[in-house]
């Protein structure tokens, strides 16, 4: 299926593995040019490595940097525009959820959390918008959060606070950017397994609850994969969903029971 992605410029934050990295590929294979980011250089230099030697070093950028911090996002959005003179879609694919249970949590576990998972978003929103605004086609905005931001869960609660502000966010922000012709949407993926991710370490060190917790919670009774997720993504950039805004969209094998 041929999405019309083709020349189209991406900021995939967070893509040097994992859930990040399925979607720079998946846009890579629909013909967009791509910017792969990451804090660690050398995942990000083995990434970019790989997806170079794919799909061509013209259509592939790196850049390393904490894309939390308003100073990196501006330079990072200034070489992008450097390098393909524009920038068309902004997935923001960011956060840690890190965190201690239970209800006691201190002022510092809020705003560590709600940071990463939040606040990083936002401002990588801020920057973005003169250039998707500057585009005679508009742009589009996706969100990665997390079946936390919709479900209640064992998660930490500043985690999925954060996650559903950030969908909260993304709903009202597609409201006021409609009639500009920039889209916004969320993914709300579930139990995602990759190498290097926090299931793998859940796997290691507790086996038995966590097949046990797949077989009981998730009607498919499996893990996601990063490309399931990144096959929505993709199409949620395109022009093929053209009338889809201020969706979220969990992706999450049947886990959730909320409607």
């Amino acid at each position: 299926m041929d999405l019309r992605l083709n020349d189209r410029v991406a900021f995939v934050a967070g893509s040097s593995r994992g859930i990040g990295r399925a979607i720079a590929a998946a846009l890579l294979d629909e013909g967009a040019r791509v910017v792969v980011t990451g804090r660690d250089q050398a995942a990000l230099e083995k990434a970019t490595g790989e997806l170079r030697g794919k799909f061509g070093a013209d259509r592939v950028l790196g850049i390393a940097g904490d894309f939390g911090d308003a100073a990196t996002i501006t330079a990072a959005f200034e070489q992008v525009v450097a390098r393909f003179g524009r920038i068309d879609h902004l997935i923001a694919n960011l956060g840690t959820g890190s965190g201690k249970p239970g209800w006691d949590q201190t002022d510092e576990d809020w705003a560590r959390l709600f940071e990463g998972n939040f606040f990083a978003s936002t401002r990588l929103t801020q920057a973005v918008l003169p250039y998707l605004l500057a585009n005679e086609g508009g742009g589009t905005i996706l969100y990665i959060a997390s079946i936390v931001a919709v479900e209640a869960t064992a998660a930490p609660l500043p985690y999925s606070a954060a996650k559903a502000a950030l969908v909260n966010y993304s709903k009202n922000l597609a409201r006021q950017l409609g009639a500009q012709k920039v889209r916004v949407n969320t993914i709300a993926p579930g139990n995602i397994y990759f190498e290097g991710g926090s299931w793998e370490r859940h796997l290691a060190s507790r086996r038995e609850t966590v097949e046990a917790m797949l077989k009981t919670e998730v009607p498919q009774q499996r893990f996601g994969t990063p490309e399931e997720i990144a096959s929505l993504a993709v199409w949620l950039c395109s022009p093929a969903a053209g009338f889809v805004t201020g969706g979220c969209f969990v992706v999450d094998g049947g886990q959730t029971r909320s409607i």
